[in-house]
């Protein structure tokens, strides 16, 4: 049994991700780039501060993909019906979900995913990257995680740059300084994926849509039955309530006030 826990996916994406992260580091400071000119010239700020970024980074990963990501409570429900509070805060035409699956009462912007078999609340995704959903809970570590990413990609990136010589013959190149042009081209590849991933979450953090509404909202019964985001307050309110949980309530109390505004604009 230990042993299966050992081969699991998440051990063994996370100690993938943990062996990568430093091994494109110590090819950094092995091969002669900006880094190892900065260390072995004295200058240790720099060298120590990227450093510091790379294991930050990795803390945020690791704190993303080990952490609850906001699962609905678990406790048995089968037999519990929807209290009155609840059900008077949601639209008749939105009546509250029990989960196939799990059989909990699902709140709105919940969902089922089937590789972590739990509901989670303002499920974004599935990352497989981290072998864990991106929620209600650690979708603002996610954004934190891949903008401090990015910089680590970036400024990496531009030292294996700085390492690249390209005057020798083909033959000699490749044996001096190829395991550094094939860093170079995995961090390429990375920071584009990053850079990409960043972008689209900020966006949908902004409009404060989730990827998984903003790619399904046909399939959701909460959102194919409007022609607008009924959980955008605009931006300023958006990132306060994603970044700093304010204002703080639940997503159907949200529902109702926005019910509420679109029927006095009717009026």
């Amino acid at each position: 049994m230990a042993l299966w826990a050992l081969l699991s996916p998440g051990v063994l994406v996370r100690t993938g991700h943990t062996v990568l992260t430093w091994g494109i580091t110590l090819v950094l400071f092995l091969h002669d780039t900006e880094l190892r000119q900065w260390e072995e010239q004295g200058e240790l700020f720099l060298p120590l501060t990227f450093l510091l970024l790379v294991m930050g980074s990795l803390l945020l990963y690791l704190a993303v993909s080990l952490m609850d990501p906001g699962y609905v409570n678990t406790q048995p429900q089968s037999q519990e019906e929807p209290k009155e509070e609840q059900t008077a805060m949601v639209p008749q035409a939105i009546p509250l979900r029990r989960c196939r699956y799990c059989l909990v009462l699902q709140p709105l912007r919940a969902r089922h995913c089937r590789h972590c078999r739990r509901c989670v609340r303002r499920y974004d995704h599935h990352c497989p990257w981290m072998e864990n959903c991106v929620g209600e809970r650690n979708h603002p570590l996610f954004v934190a995680y891949l903008a401090l990413q990015l910089v680590v990609l970036l400024w990496g990136l531009y030292l294996a740059w700085s390492g690249l010589r390209f005057i020798q013959p083909w033959g000699l190149w490749l044996r001096s300084t190829g395991l550094l042009f094939t860093t170079f081209l995995l961090l390429s590849f990375f920071s584009l994926v990053v850079s990409l991933l960043l972008a689209s979450h900020l966006y949908l953090v902004a409009s404060n849509t989730t990827t998984w509404e903003f790619i399904s909202s046909h399939r959701i019964a909460y959102l194919r039955q409007r022609t607008s985001n009924p959980f955008d307050r605009g931006l300023t309110r958006n990132l306060a309530h994603f970044f700093c949980g304010w204002p703080s309530g639940p997503w159907e109390t949200l529902w109702a006030e926005e019910e509420e505004e679109g029927s006095s604009q009717a009026v």
